[in-house]
């Protein structure tokens, strides 16, 4: 028996292999588009080059097994992503004390926080009390150091940089969607033709690094709360928009559960963040997944098993990343989060009031500096909630 819509998909002329193709294309995008990034956060706080690889690979099989679970249980197209901006906040924070084992440590608590939200109303109320305006300011005075490698990269080395800012901006004019990912082939090509006698060929095939963790107050407040805000502000929150947006209810508590359990698992391994996809959810739910709407669940299925293969290569392409000279693969990853720079300052200063409390902690976040071993994205946080109130009421 065909599914309700089968026969006008048909009709209209849309192939019915048209989800499963949307699906590809999402986890492609969502991989190549944001793993560098990953790989630099990981490694900012401590991790070695097979534990950056081993993350990778685990984010990869996490995200593959909660989408199978949960598209196939639910039958709606629900994508899930590594956490970008955590990624990113990851690189402003640097080493912790207690070095990668307490930055594990954090990885675990960050994914326990987001499993209880789903189990505890409260949690989840108290997230959502912290002004948009604050946690966007803090995701863009995170993402201003590395948003700024294009620019010192062009700079400082023209001849390995410049390519991969004229392909960025080509792409921006004529194929908008790979353009990042466009970028990054070139960034990658660069590297090989510079130092591939130094890509490790011994490290090609995707292994698992256990690290056992260990706990520090400073990891806790500098890694685990900030991660957790921002996974939840920047991600969990604006992937069940995008959902609501093209129809779809996102079964919360579930998703919480999933992609709490799927962090914890990942943690160990390296991982440390899975949540809802944001901006890539769209193209498994919408319009780019058929006009069936019945059919797009295949989306979610397509892009899960598309995470599995793309697990494969997460340590052939750590390798060529640890190869890379100069600053090609930091100015990739800054071309990568402009959009996301961008849309984070323009809703961190869209409001008058409270504008001027975003603007500390923007400036708090992008000064990176540390006090009392806790980084700046905490202090930013806090300078921002403690000023707001202060600020209105002078108002």
């Amino acid at each position: 028996m065909n599914p309700p819509g089968a026969h006008a998909a048909r009709a209209h002329g849309t192939p019915r292999s048209t989800p499963v193709v949307a699906g590809v294309v999402t986890a492609v995008v969502g991989f190549s588009s944001s793993f560098v990034v990953v790989l630099a956060g990981l490694a900012a706080v401590g991790a070695s080059s097979a534990e950056a690889a081993s993350g990778l690979v685990a984010l990869c099989l996490a995200q593959a097994l909660g989408m199978l679970w949960l598209g196939l249980r639910h039958r709606t197209p629900l994508t899930l992503a590594w956490s970008t901006p955590g990624a990113a906040l990851l690189v402003s924070t640097g080493a912790v004390e207690g070095g990668w084992p307490a930055a594990v440590g954090a990885f675990v608590v960050t994914a326990l926080l987001i499993g209880l939200t789903g189990l505890v109303p409260w949690l989840g109320d108290l997230v959502g009390r912290i002004p948009a305006s604050l946690a966007r300011a803090m995701l863009a005075g995170v993402l201003v150091p590395l948003c700024l490698a294009p620019v010192t990269g062009l700079a400082d080395s023209p001849g390995l940089v410049g390519p991969v800012v004229l392909t960025w901006v080509v792409g921006q004019l004529l194929f908008r969607r790979w353009a990042v990912p466009a970028a990054l082939v070139v960034a990658l090509a660069v590297v090989l033709l510079e130092a591939g006698d130094a890509v490790r060929t011994d490290r090609l095939l995707p292994t698992l690094a256990w690290t056992t963790p260990e706990w520090t107050l400073p990891a806790l407040v500098s890694i685990a709360l900030p991660l957790y805000v921002v996974t939840m502000a920047s991600q969990n929150l604006p992937g069940v928009a995008v959902m609501g947006s093209h129809g779809y209810a996102v079964p919360w508590r579930e998703s919480m559960a999933v992609t709490g359990l799927g962090t914890l698992l990942a943690a160990p391994l390296g991982g440390h963040a899975v949540n809802l996809a944001a901006i890539t959810a769209a193209m498994a739910a919408g319009p780019m997944a058929g006009p069936d709407r019945s059919r797009r669940w295949l989306a979610g299925t397509s892009a899960a098993l598309s995470y599995l293969v793309l697990a494969a290569a997460g340590a052939a392409l750590t390798a060529v990343v640890v190869a890379a000279p100069g600053d090609v693969v930091q100015a990739a990853a800054g071309l990568a989060l402009l959009g996301t720079l961008a849309a984070s300052l323009a809703g961190a200063l869209a409001e008058e009031d409270g504008r001027e409390a975003a603007a500390v902690c923007f400036l708090v976040a992008a000064s990176g500096v540390t006090v009392l071993g806790v980084g700046s994205a905490f202090w930013a946080l806090l300078a921002g909630l403690a000023l707001r109130p202060l600020l209105r009421a002078r108002g």
